[in-house]
C-alpha cells in the first residue's frame, strides 16, 4: 500500500537493505517493529517493498519523532539483531518531504 502522508513537509527514513539466507526469526520481529511504530508519536506511514534488494521508507512528521524511535528500546533490540543476524549491509537516509503529488 502506500502511504497516506499528509501535506508536505514532513520527513521520510529511508533504510535500504541485502539481507543474509534464512528467516532467523526477521518476519516475527519485523511485524513487532511494524505495529510498534505505528503507537510512536508522530508516526504517518510506511511503504516496503523487498526483491534482492530491500527498500523500507517511513514517514514522520518531525526530526525529533526520528530520534525518539530510534532511541526506543524495543527498536534498539531489533536494530542489533539484525546487525547480527539479519543483514548483509545497510544504509539509512533521512530525508525532508518538501512536495509530494499523486494520482
Amino acid at each position: 500500500m502506500i502511504a497516506n502522508t499528509p501535506p508536505a513537509p514532513y520527513y521520510a527514513v529511508i533504510f535500504t537493505s541485502i539481507r543474509n539466507e534464512g528467516d532467523n526469526g526477521y518476519a516475527a520481529m519485523s511485524d513487532a517493529m511494524d505495529e510498534l511504530s505505528k503507537k510512536q508519536p508522530g508516526y504517518l506511514g510506511i511503504e516496503s517493498a523487498r526483491e534482492n534488494l530491500g527498500i523500507t521508507v517511513s514517514y514522520w512528521r518531525s526530526l525529533d519523532d526520528i530520534k525518539n524511535w530510534k532511541a526506543n528500546v524495543s527498536h534498539q533490540f531489533a536494530q542489533k539483531t539484525g546487525r547480527e543476524k539479519w543483514y548483509q549491509d545497510f544504509k539509512v537516509r533521512i530525508c525532508k518531504v518538501e512536495r509530494d503529488y499523486s494520482l
